[in-house]
């Protein structure tokens, strides 16, 4: 017999590794084993028993576990940091995360708890890159819990975005600061991008989210000013949101005060994702009769004539939208 290894018992098996158990399926012993396999048979290899389904939900089991662990790790400030920075790199990839934060105990103020402790900081500016690293990693999961479908509406409900708002409101221009409105916007920008936001809306109206978001349209980084007009866009789209916007002469003058000073700016810097948004917002706009009468006295000259004509030589569904906001204010 030698050569042969005996089989591990059957107790070893099932306290080190359960879910790789190679008699969990297809096979069926009795409690008592029969007389002719009383004594060790040549050992198999397991590989033989286990199919392929069995390893994917092994290895569902131990990734859900290791995000398990890191959620209670949320818990506890020694490890909060560390766990934070792999969860924001894991939210991808497990579909149901915000679910296990929303739902788990203590995690979102522990999340919220990051965030007012930045406060401080915000005012004088001296905010470290490190500490905004940290601040912008908990905001990765807040944006994950506003994606989510189920766990979207609870967000409003609890107010969470007024967290964010002071981060919103900064003004300084290093990359601590940068970093962490951009982070804050990306959590608004998940609540506006599903469609049924009509809810979502009416929360960002009565909570002032335009005039932060013009501000930084005005003085943020491209990228910044990118997801800032993304999010004006989308509040537009919305019934709701045009009136609002369009309801009164100073809404109107704020938000075509800034588009305008984008037109200007966009002549030099011809970033074409920017004028994208900005065409869409006038075109939206101009659905407005009040407002497709004031625009024709005050949209730029640049979107009137040829300025713009090589950027967008290749975006055949802008070249279009200006093209159709022209006809609008050129009707009778």
């Amino acid at each position: 017999m030698s050569g042969l290894v005996s089989p591990k018992p059957m107790s070893f098996l099932q306290q080190h590794a359960p879910a790789f158990n190679p008699y969990a399926r297809g096979i069926s012993y009795s409690e008592t084993p029969p007389a002719q396999l009383a004594h060790p048979v040549p050992h198999q290899p397991m590989g033989q028993f286990i199919n392929t389904t069995t390893m994917r939900a092994s290895s569902t089991v131990h990734e859900d576990g290791k995000i398990y662990a890191l959620v209670i790790d949320l818990l506890n400030p020694s490890e909060r940091e560390s766990a934070l920075l792999e969860l924001s790199k894991k939210r991808e990839q497990y579909d149901d995360l915000a679910l296990v934060l929303w739902h788990s105990f203590g995690i979102m103020p522990a999340l919220l708890q990051e965030i007012v402790s930045v406060y401080p900081m915000l005012s004088p500016p001296n905010l470290t890159a490190h500490v905004s690293n940290r601040v912008c990693n908990a905001l990765a999961l807040l944006q994950c819990v506003a994606s989510h479908s189920e766990t979207r509406q609870l967000f409003l409900n609890a107010h969470i975005p007024l967290f964010l708002y002071p981060f919103l409101n900064t003004t300084s221009k290093t990359r601590p600061f940068e970093y962490l409105r951009l982070t804050s916007l990306g959590v608004i920008g998940a609540l506006v991008k599903q469609n049924d936001n009509n809810t979502v809306i009416h929360f960002l109206l009565s909570t002032e989210i335009i005039p932060l978001c013009l501000r930084i349209m005005e003085t943020g980084s491209e990228l910044s000013k990118t997801v800032a007009i993304f999010i004006v866009q989308k509040i537009l789209l919305d019934e709701t949101g045009l009136n609002y916007i369009c309801h009164t002469y100073e809404r109107f003058y704020a938000v075509g005060t800034v588009l305008g000073n984008m037109v200007n700016q966009l002549v030099e810097t011809q970033a074409v994702r920017l004028l994208k948004h900005v065409v869409r917002c006038y075109l939206r706009l101009s659905d407005n009769m009040r407002a497709r009468e004031a625009l024709r006295a005050c949209l730029p000259e640049p979107l009137r004539d040829q300025t713009f004509s090589s950027l967008l030589k290749g975006d055949m569904v802008t070249k279009r939208c200006l093209t159709t906001l022209l006809n609008n204010l050129n009707e009778a």
